[in-house]
């Protein structure tokens, strides 16, 4: 039996054998009826310690499935990469359960992509797993230890008294200047792309976030869904003072956007920082079998903080904004309006109607040149205009 869901992010296989040794048969369904203690947990008890991270999907998932989870994540905990299971349940609910904990868990690195269960010929249920593993149990500590170090050196390069949007700034910005997008990369499902060999795609980027705010106490959760062109992707949700944002490291790399657009892009991008839920849908899809905290609020839009958002195109602001980018030597400026008609306006006046004039004759001025070319990045969904001063 094959599951293809979410492929490219949780490419999960389960092959169901209907046979197991008849101990096993009998350990499963003594502790499911109650008449044997489980090593794993108590029938009916949902309260328990799971390191002080707060896990989103556990919190999602169906109450009747917590003991199937707290089962998962305890054994995976103790480096059981196969096991007989004692909660008991069809093979689409363990899949449910098992996306669950490694989404809220991405410390379990050594985690791959397969996953093989043997389902009971009587009840049709899951008796036993097993996960394949990237890595050797005992070359595992030494990995972790280094993927905590290589967490904390980006920790260290936080103020401690930084605001917890600092800190999510932070996290997204040394993910970008460290790690470069490459399809292919090894371990590029887990954190050890990301943190180690520095290399890695979505999952990657998206699980190594998750894993530094973690370790700062923070919430992070990870979401997976597709972009509006069809490829699988992921990215995650943080939490602010209550309100929940939207958070894409990977589409913040200019290595990967200039990839998508087959152009060398200079600079970060931070549409993807804390924005909105309505912001995210022009480009995301999420897929979620539960539902996923709303991000409504905009208070902390990357362009709205940095005075680099405008309303509506006011001629004179603009300019100003234009004026003062060259005068002060900025190698770019960039514009955010907030309609489709300031955006409209801003193209037009830029170029059409000679409004980069000014500032391309005074850096002409300044540089004794008879010529001055500029290059520029529009992004119409999110009404971004983006100018870069340079000589050729």
């Amino acid at each position: 039996m094959q599951i293809s869901k979410r492929f490219w992010i949780f490419p999960l296989f389960f092959s169901a054998v209907l046979w197991l040794s008849g101990c096993a048969q009998v350990n499963s369904a003594m502790i499911q009826a109650g008449f044997a203690p489980s090593p794993y947990y108590h029938l009916g008890d949902t309260q328990w310690d799971h390191g002080g991270v707060e896990e989103y999907w556990f919190n999602q998932i169906p109450s009747e499935l917590n003991e199937t989870y707290r089962e998962l994540y305890s054994r995976l905990s103790n480096q059981e990469d196969e096991g007989e299971l004692y909660a008991g349940v069809p093979t689409e609910t363990f899949w449910t359960v098992y996306h669950a904990v490694l989404a809220d868990h991405p410390e379990f690195f050594w985690i791959d992509s397969n996953i093989e269960v043997t389902e009971s010929g009587l009840t049709g249920e899951v008796i036993a797993y097993k996960a394949a593993s990237n890595l050797p149990v005992d070359q595992r500590e030494s990995v972790r230890m280094q993927l905590e170090a290589a967490a904390d050196e980006c920790i260290r390069q936080i103020p401690q008294d930084a605001s917890d949007y600092e800190k999510i700034k932070a996290v997204y910005e040394y993910l970008i200047d460290t790690v470069d997008y490459q399809r292919g990369s090894v371990n590029n499902q887990n954190i050890q792309s990301a943190l180690l060999e520095k290399r890695s795609v979505c999952a990657g980027y998206s699980k190594a976030f998750q894993y530094i705010l973690h370790r700062m106490g923070m919430f992070c959760t990870y979401v997976t869904g597709r972009t509006v062109s069809g490829d699988d992707h992921a990215w995650n949700i943080v939490r602010i003072d209550g309100q929940y944002y939207n958070v894409d490291v990977t589409w913040g790399d200019p290595v990967f956007a200039g990839q998508q657009e087959q152009q060398q892009t200079l600079v970060t991008s931070y549409n993807y920082l804390c924005c909105s839920d309505a912001q995210l849908s022009a480009t995301h899809i999420p897929e979620a079998d539960f539902a996923l905290p709303s991000c409504s609020d905009e208070s902390y839009d990357y362009y709205r903080m940095n005075g680099l958002y405008y309303e509506y195109f006011d001629y004179d602001t603009v300019y100003s904004a234009l004026m003062n980018s060259v005068w002060e030597e900025r190698r770019y400026v960039t514009f955010k309006f907030g309609s489709k008609e300031a955006y409209d306006s801003a193209m037009y006046e830029f170029f059409s109607n000679g409004m980069l004039q000014d500032p391309a004759q005074y850096l002409m001025d300044l540089y004794g040149l008879n010529t001055w070319n500029y290059r520029y990045n529009t992004e119409e969904e999110f009404h971004l205009i983006t100018i870069y001063w340079r000589s050729e």
